[in-house]
């Protein structure tokens, strides 16, 4: 039988893929008076935080990839600015970057910790905490320049583990290329109005051109141009996911549409410098 502590019941969104942790903290906030909506994952967890309102958040940081918590903590401080949120980690060192995560978190806990304090901590963060304020909101152009650095790490990251691409081996130099160029004039497309009401607004890039010509030298195939710009959109994509507190979702939609266009765009002009370069050497 639940003990009610209180007049008002909480409701607390608890996300952690640990199933025997996830139960055991819902039946310890339950206990004391708590309605809790536990979550396995983050995209449980994005669902509910859309269809739900919440007055808690707790969620762990790996689930099981580093900074699942943060898309989730990001998600509710666009959603639900004033809901008390918290983060669970099991990694020590998560103290030196304290400073880095309370502008998303309220706290960080470190397990192991005691879960029957959880329910006192929560009314204590509950009674002092101020309503947060809202993120300012940006442009997909904006967050995409002010990322650029992490774009391009996160895509190397990604090629670097497909082993399709890692048939041929290439310095991190010669892998980038002209990525950083062709990402520069995906950001200079958004920032423009759509010009026309044809299919696409696409421009001729030589970035794109020389793209094509350099992976041919470098002894790619047409399937390995398809694949790395498929990991470029996944990559882009998945910065605008880690930046949801500051997007301005009035606009996403045609934002999304355009990367989706112009990245198509860039490959079908690098798959023709290619095939061109191809056409070239066959016939020497």
């Amino acid at each position: 039988m639940n003990t009610n502590e209180g007049p008002v019941k909480h409701r607390v969104l608890l996300v952690d893929d640990d199933n025997a942790v996830r139960e055991m903290m819902t039946a310890t906030l339950e206990h004391k008076g708590f309605e809790v909506v536990a979550a396995a994952n983050v995209s449980e967890a994005l669902r509910s935080i859309t269809t739900q309102n919440f007055e808690v958040l707790i969620t762990d940081l790996h689930m099981p990839h580093a900074g699942d918590g943060f898309t989730v903590v990001s998600a509710m401080r666009h959603s639900q600015p004033d809901a008390l949120t918290l983060i669970v980690s099991g990694y020590p060192d998560v103290q030196s970057a304290m400073d880095t995560i309370l502008l998303e978190a309220d706290e960080v806990i470190v397990k192991p910790f005691e879960v029957k304090r959880l329910p006192e901590l929560i009314r204590e963060k509950m009674l002092v905490r101020k309503p947060a304020p809202r993120p300012a909101k940006e442009r997909v152009s904006a967050i995409l320049q002010r990322c650029m650095p992490v774009v391009i790490l996160d895509w190397l990251e990604r090629v670097q583990h497909s082993n399709e691409l890692n048939n041929v081996r290439l310095s991190d130099q010669e892998r980038t290329g002209h990525l950083p160029k062709l990402v520069e004039d995906l950001i200079v497309r958004l920032r423009k109005p759509p010009a026309t009401t044809k299919d696409s607004d696409a421009v001729p890039s030589s970035a794109a051109v020389a793209h094509g010509e350099l992976r041919y030298s470098q002894g790619y195939t047409p399937a390995m141009l398809v694949h790395e710009s498929r990991i470029l959109q996944v990559t882009l994509f998945g910065t605008l996911q880690s930046n949801l507190s500051f997007l301005d979702f009035s606009l996403l939609l045609p934002d999304v549409m355009t990367i989706a266009d112009e990245v198509d765009a860039q490959l079908t002009q690098s798959m023709d410098s290619y095939m061109n370069a191809l056409r070239r050497s066959t016939a020497a």
